[in-house]
Formats: structure tokens, sequence, C-alpha cells
């Protein structure tokens, strides 16, 4: 595959938001020093019938709503960001094509990860903050198109940015009212309480390391493959540890516990090392008051779990399955407020997970593929990003494409993880897949 770049448009809302430059806070979770990154991901579309809306037309309307994505970052007098808003700024929309069709490259469902990296701005740090939001548009020769996003994560999580996503959707049917109606109060509804107290175990799980970036550490090359897992496999597994437990594990917990072994093992982390899952649970309706439907910035909180690498290793697969359930059974409104103000006091000291992290997030059902322009969802949804959750080796869990009908009992996982370490890896998921569970 090969991006030809026309031109970067300037996009600004339709109609003008406001009429005077003014700053607007961010909550203690946007701050959340995990979160200084620039998430990106794609959509891929199949235009068949051209009855679909020009996108940047669509955008351009949508960004009235949300007019932040089109202000800058900056860091405000207690070093935590904020957004500047000025009357003349824009969107960035980078034009572009590709010399072949979509079907071609199976809609990249099962992509060359090197290669989509050009159908997704990759901003500098410092341009950035200046722009937090960028999208491409990159035709193919068929007429679809994929959509490519590059936002920081300070600015909002990905279901607050598919909440604008749906608005290009509403707009693209023409609806009257837009499905949400954006609401930024980030500071109010989830700022620190006075005085901040911090009740829940959430300390535990954290490092206070002053100037730790957990973005810059030492383990090598970062590669990025995609493993397909079939409900029959998942099936088997997980009769067998209710059989060895009696307890009732999701597929989220027994899957997740499995890669996160597999990573460590095939990574030869030493066995005195403590080794942590990292998961992105979604608190919106978890916090006392609930968050209004329209409210856009981050509404997710990372629960951890943690435990030495020989354990992780050694013990039963339904034990490790075990502690990921209850990490997130103890999520609630006191976990969250207690996080919070974690952040309010020890801000400056720089409050991350550490070292030895596992990020995991689960994409089948968070309506990442539900957002279209007039042409129905798109084919497949793919995040780029390697960095995530304090992790430099996510995974996430991801929808087969919509074309792919030969698969479409199960899901896919994006795993990334450090160059030394794949082949081993590959070969603990060839066991997944050959049902070689005798020794969990």
């Amino acid at each position: 595959m090969k991006v030809q770049v026309f031109e970067t448009a300037l996009i600004r809302p339709s109609t003008a938001p406001f009429t005077h430059d003014h700053t607007l806070p961010l909550s203690h979770l946007d701050n959340d020093h995990s979160l200084n990154v620039n998430f990106r991901y794609l959509r891929a579309y199949v235009n068949s019938d051209n009855t679909g809306h020009d996108p940047f037309q669509v955008i351009s309307s949508a960004l009235h709503h949300y007019y932040p994505l089109a202000r800058s970052l900056r860091h405000s007098n207690n070093g935590r960001y904020e957004l500047f808003c000025k009357l003349d700024q824009s969107l960035p929309l980078v034009s572009a094509s590709m010399d072949c069709t979509l079907e071609s490259v199976n809609h990249l469902d099962d992509p060359d990860i090197n290669s989509t990296e050009q159908l997704v701005p990759d901003p500098s740090p410092e341009d950035t903050l200046v722009n937090p939001c960028t999208l491409q548009l990159t035709v193919f020769k068929c007429g679809g198109f994929t959509l490519g996003a590059a936002i920081h994560n300070a600015l909002c999580d990905g279901l607050g940015a598919t909440q604008f996503f749906c608005t290009t959707d509403d707009i693209a049917r023409g609806v009257d009212k837009v499905k949400y109606q954006p609401i930024w109060d980030r500071s109010t509804l989830l700022g620190p309480r006075n005085p901040p107290k911090v009740e829940a175990p959430v300390p535990e799980f954290l490092s206070l390391e002053k100037g730790f970036n957990p973005y810059k550490q030492d383990i090598g090359h970062v590669e990025r493959e995609c493993f397909y897992v079939e409900d029959e496999c998942l099936d088997q597994l997980k009769a067998l540890l209710f059989e060895q437990s009696g307890l009732g594990l999701t597929t989220f917990e027994i899957l997740g516990a499995y890669i996160w072994r597999a990573k460590v093992k095939a990574s030869k982390i030493p066995s005195e090392e403590t080794v942590k899952f990292s998961y992105l649970m979604n608190i919106r309706k978890v916090v006392k008051p609930t968050l209004p439907a329209g409210y856009w910035g981050n509404g997710c909180v990372a629960i951890d779990a943690k435990v030495s690498a020989k354990d992780l290793i050694e013990q039963p697969l339904w034990k490790t399955a075990e502690l990921i359930k209850k990490r997130k059974s103890n999520a609630s409104d006191e976990y969250v407020r207690s996080f919070i103000d974690l952040q309010e006091l020890h801000y400056e000291d720089s409050i991350t997970a550490g070292k030895g992290v596992s990020g995991f997030t689960d994409w089948r059902h968070l309506g990442y593929s539900a957002v279209d322009f007039g042409w129905g969802g798109p084919m497949t949804v793919l995040p780029l990003s390697t960095n995530f959750l304090g992790s430099m080796e996510p995974c996430f869990f991801l929808p087969y494409a919509s074309s792919n009908t030969g698969k479409n009992k199960g899901f896919k996982v994006l795993v990334s993880l450090r160059e030394s370490a794949i082949v081993d890896f590959r070969e603990e998921m060839e066991k997944f897949n050959r049902k070689e569970f005798s020794k969990l």
C-alpha cells in the first residue's frame, strides 16, 4: 500500500461557537499522567453506492457542537493541562488517496500494521498540543475510505471521541436533533473533594516516582500482531476453569489472564519482579451521581491487578482470572473519588502504574463500529497506539471486520509485544487454538 497525501485542510465549525477567547479546565482524570499520549486509530468504510455525505462537510458541522476538538492544550499555573480556545483555531483534516482497493487488503481486517501507519496522522508531541485532534481521510481506488484519528488522550477517551463521531453520523443522516448534547463540566463532575481523602486501596497499585515516564522504558522494539480467537476454544477453556474453581468467569477475565501470563512468560520476566494487569473500566455509571449522557471527557479509570512473575506463571489460570475479577468488582464511587483525590494530593509525584504493566481494553461492545457517514458502519476499526494505559505493550479485544463472514464465531486480539518475545508468544496462542489446556 502506498498513500499519496494531497493537502491538509483546516476545518472550522460551520458557525462560530463563541465570541471571545477563553480557557476550559480539564478533570483530574483527563490529567492522569498515563493519558499524556496521542491515541491513534482508524475506521475503514466501503462506499458501495455513492449516496453518502461528504465527510469534510459533516465534520465541519459536527465541530459546532464539539468545538474544543479544534482548540489547543497548554499547561496551567498548577502544571496540569487546560484547553485554550481562540477564535481563529481549526482542526487539521488530511486528504489522501490509496493506490489499491479495500478488498485487496481484506478491508484491513488483518493488515500489515506498518502499512496502516500511513493511514493515520502521527503528529509530534509539540504539534499534538497545538492540534490535539487531527484527522485523515484516505480514499481507496474502490471509492471506500478510511478515517484516521490522532487525538490527545487528555482531551477525551475513546467513548468521548465516539460521541463526536456519532454526531457526525446524526448530521449525515439529517436528524433534527443530535443524539448527544455535549457536556463539558469536567472539573465539577470529576473534581477532587474538599478536603481530598484517599480511603479506597488505590495507592497500593500505583507508583509515586517523580519524573518516571512509563512510555520511555527500554524494552526494545515493539511488534504488533493480530490473533484470532474462536468461541469454541473459549467455551472449552471456560468449562475447564469452571470445573476447577466453580467460578463464573467472563470471557475477558479468562482470555485476559491467559494472554497476560503468555506475555510475561514469553518476555522471560525475572521471577521475582512484580507484573501488573491494567484494565480500563468505564466509570460513567459507577460514580454518584452518574455522569450525564453527553459527558465526553475521560470517563474511565484503570483497574490494576499485580502479582509476581513467578506466581503468575506457576499458579492455576483460574486464580489469575479470579484476581482480575476481584479487582474489577472493587470499582466503586469511593474508588474513583479516591483516585481523583490522589491525583489532587500527589500529581507532581508522577502517579503511574509503574513498571511491568500489561494494558488491556475491550472494544467489542463500545460502539466504535457504529459510526457511519451515510454508507453504513465501518468494516473495520483498528487501534494503532502502542503507548496506552501506562503500558508499552497493550492488548485490544476487537470485533472481526463486518466483511469477514468466514470468521464470525469469535473475535480478534491485537497484541503489542517486545520483539524478543513475539515468537514464543505466538506459540502460546497456537497452544490456545489447539486447545492444549491440560496444564492450566
